[in-house]
């Protein structure tokens, strides 16, 4: 059990976005369900409902019930693999693949897949939810991601990520036409101020995050661009693309809310090439993974309008 302690810096405010502000990680449903199960009290006394409203002061104790993690099951899935060897494989994710299970998605993640296909054994360093998982990419973007097999590999490959000292080197699509054939993105990226489910740039809480782009070829309304990151925050080039006011072709969240093209699932990014030194030989070695057909397909038609 998890207990958190918050005293209310104002009046008015309701029980459970007090919450939700305090710990983004959870969801506002869950909270509310928290103090529905009386796992809230103000100034002593269970939270009547989630509606309460705070004044100045209050005390506000919340317990965090210890999280029952579901066992989770290999799965043959097939998987595309760029290279494997006895301490790390990466792998070409493909679109709609959940990286690790969480609520929701126990099953027909990358992590049952690799589960079936190292034998269990993958590194631990991760937990039994994130086993062999250093970095990840999100569901719809397709792409190189590194796996480790030991915690020996683990511990280098997430120093080397410490460091900002590994290679990513993305391709996407984005909206409208980048007349600067280069350019940085140097914005700190954190959570949306009120939505949880976003990422925003945010000066006050947000983390270092700078994002390289190089136009590759210009369309008519799109702009086909290599990203290079530096720092790997969530949904990084997604938000920093869409600052600039050239949000990725295909993004719901940070774009347009319809998208032009149909049967287009999700943001066009693919991570292409990944790059590290390699945990045992410290050999520099890289990875590439070959567009997906739907981005060659949409690089055709755009062709076709330019």
């Amino acid at each position: 059990m998890n207990r958190m302690v918050f005293t209310a810096d104002g009046d008015g405010e309701r029980i459970d976005a007090f919450l939700n502000e305090r710990i983004p990680d959870f969801s506002r449903s869950y909270l509310q369900k928290l103090i529905k199960t009386s796992c809230v009290t103000i100034n002593g006394k269970a939270a009547a409902k989630s509606s309460c409203r705070l004044v100045s002061d209050d005390i506000v104790n919340i317990e965090i019930p210890d999280e029952v993690k579901p066992d989770i099951c290999p799965e043959p899935i097939p998987l595309d693999i760029l290279y494997e060897d006895g301490d790390l494989l990466v792998v070409n994710k493909p679109k709609g693949m959940v990286v690790h299970p969480a609520a929701g998605h126990y099953s027909g993640t990358l992590v049952n897949a690799l589960l079936y296909h190292c034998d269990g054994c993958l590194s631990g360093i991760n937990g039994v939810l994130r086993p062999g998982i250093v970095h990840r990419i999100d569901r719809d973007t397709t792409g190189s991601l590194v796996v480790c097999k030991n915690d020996l590999a683990h511990r280098a490959l997430a120093e080397q990520l410490k460091n900002h000292t590994i290679c990513r080197r993305y391709r996407a699509i984005v909206h409208g036409r980048i007349f600067d054939d280069e350019g940085t993105v140097d914005a700190p990226v954190g959570r949306h101020p009120t939505d949880r489910k976003k990422m925003a740039i945010n000066h006050k809480n947000g983390k270092n995050a700078i994002t390289h782009y190089q136009v590759l070829q210009r369309f008519s309304s799109f702009t086909y661009i290599e990203c290079s990151l530096e720092t790997g925050r969530t949904h990084q080039i997604r938000v920093h693309m869409a600052s600039l006011g050239h949000p990725l072709l295909g993004d719901l969240v940070y774009g347009p809310a319809k998208s032009p093209f149909r049967h287009l699932e999700g943001q066009c990014l693919h991570a292409m090439t990944l790059g590290f030194v390699h945990p045992r030989t410290g050999d520099y070695m890289e990875c590439v993974a070959p567009l997906p057909e739907y981005f060659e397909i949409l690089l055709d038609k755009l062709q076709k309008i330019i």
